[in-house]
């Protein structure tokens, strides 16, 4: 493309506003969707308010080349939408009318996102007065008419200790001929909190952006306030940051396996999975006092250091956890009666997870090669990853053998982790933060790329910060996997994704 239309970038490198053209917005559309045409994708998209409306800027990723490209326009009141030749951008464009109450005209789904009051003094797009509040899915909902179809509403009140979501199917007979689902309940106003900072309370509240990707969302966001200060946190505190990403991505992946046990009655690896979890959340306390990894990652590095003996006792334990996962995972994938439930159910194709922008284990299990440790590594000391782990089948087995997979391939990762530790400092203080720019950040988490973007003011503070969970890309993806299946397979087929609500919501 014109360079003179986009600017190309890397992860983790700051660029000046004043570099970054402003372009029409015919100009924008047209170089959005010719980067997409030639295998772009759309990792985060989002505006600001102007003076003159409402700037928009987009976040285009090539995988293979490493490249980040940027582009931006300005719109005001409507603007045509996108979404029919890109549906990567359908979450996208209904979050932009939400926040600043501009319409993308020819959106074919235009619903609120989180159901909150506009972010700026207009009234919304959807006739509210100026400043309500609306109910969380409060909404129209889409329904097939006929004989013999019928409406299944879930939630958004779950049983068990899950997070609240609203599912709604149409159905003729057992057969799901759409699901639509509606979240937002869980709204904090994440994004809206962190302007003006860096806080102290910003790292908090990212932390638990998702709770159960603590690691992913911090090292994301240190990542980026060291790209504005133009800071490299030591090599130590890289290596720490990939051992306790590993460990994050361990504890839950076997924490799904032994969820889509539990589905399907196989209760033995069931059990098993449920205990190891909680010894893989036990490492990272020993790491650094937290379950969950709080407190471990701060700007410019870490804040807990890996002394001789506990390198050791890592190592020891993690050896005796591999092989006991190891054991209990493929019981499990050795069970035929798992298997005639695994295969073949909830299946979406590649050329729907390419058009959906689906990213992490729901893109690697339709064949998609998206993984952010090997095509946007940030930093010059993190563990090289260098092999790909894909299925091709797109269906809950290819989910489940991703996850299976990639617990061994993290063993090996945290191996060389855990020999690797170079000596030396685990953090650097960071200078001041680079004014008026923009900055992305891309980490990847267990469940997929984790994107942040910040844009800053004059004085070097948060202007606007955009945080995209893989789980804004991948719910439409569990919509989609629920097409021509039997309603009683929604729970495995929501357990073969198990996103996060939270993520979503912000």
């Amino acid at each position: 493309m014109n360079g003179s239309k986009l600017l190309r970038s890397r992860n983790g490198v700051a660029v000046a506003l004043d570099k970054l053209p402003r372009l029409d917005y015919t100009q924008f559309s047209e170089t959005l969707l010719a980067e997409v045409e030639t295998d772009a994708r759309v990792a985060s998209y989002f505006g600001r308010p102007h003076a003159d409306g409402v700037e928009i800027f987009a976040i285009l990723v090539r995988d293979w080349k490493g490249e980040v490209d940027l582009i931006r326009t300005l719109v005001n009141g409507s603007f045509p939408s996108l979404t029919p030749q890109c549906p990567q951008l359908h979450l996208f464009e209904r979050e932009l009318a939400e926040q600043y109450g501009v319409r993308p005209e020819g959106h074919p789904w235009l619903k609120p996102v989180r159901f909150h009051a506009s972010w700026i003094d207009v009234a919304d797009i959807w006739g509210r007065p100026q400043g309500e509040h609306p109910l969380s899915g409060d909404m129209e909902f889409y329904r097939v008419e006929g004989e013999e179809v019928h409406e299944v509403a879930v939630g958004p009140i779950h049983a068990g200790v899950i997070e609240p979501g609203h599912f709604r199917f149409q159905c003729h007979g057992e057969e799901v001929m759409h699901l639509e689902i509606s979240l937002g309940y869980q709204h904090r106003g994440i994004e809206q909190m962190l302007a003006g900072g860096p806080h102290p309370t910003t790292i908090y509240q990212l932390e638990a952006a998702a709770g159960d990707t603590t690691i992913g969302h911090a090292t994301a966001y240190c990542q980026l306030l060291e790209s504005l200060a133009e800071t490299e946190a030591p090599i130590r505190a890289q290596v720490i940051r990939v051992i306790a990403l590993e460990l994050e991505r361990l504890a839950n992946h076997v924490g799904d396996i032994g969820a889509l046990a539990g589905d399907v009655g196989f209760l033995p690896t069931a059990s098993f999975c449920g205990r190891l979890r909680g010894d893989y959340l036990n490492l990272m306390a020993e790491l650094c006092g937290s379950r969950f990894g709080r407190g471990l990652v701060r700007p410019g590095g870490v804040q807990f250091d890996l002394d001789a003996s506990l390198v050791e006792n890592l190592t020891q334990r993690l050896a005796v956890l591999e092989t006991e996962t190891r054991g209990a995972i493929e019981l499990c994938f050795d069970a035929p009666s798992v298997l005639a439930r695994f295969e073949g159910t909830g299946t979406i194709t590649a050329d729907d997870a390419e058009l959906l922008g689906l990213v992490g284990v729901s893109a690697r299990g339709c064949g998609l090669v998206r993984d952010a440790r090997l095509h946007h590594s940030f930093g010059s000391g993190k563990i090289h990853f260098d092999t790909p782990i894909i299925e091709t089948d797109g269906d809950v087995f290819a989910r489940a053998n991703i996850r299976r997979r990639e617990i061994y391939a993290s063993h090996a990762l945290l191996r060389d982790a855990l020999k690797s530790l170079a000596t030396g400092e685990i953090s650097a203080p960071l200078k001041s933060f680079a004014p008026d720019s923009l900055a992305v950040s891309i980490c990847e988490g267990w469940r997929g790329e984790v994107v942040h973007a910040v844009i800053t003011n004059a004085a070097g503070q948060i202007d606007r910060y955009k945080i995209v969970d893989p789980s804004f890309h991948n719910w439409s993806g569990l919509a989609m996997s629920l097409r021509g299946q039997q309603i009683s397979n929604f729970p495995l087929c929501n357990k073969s994704f198990n996103l996060s609500y939270c993520g979503f919501d912000l």
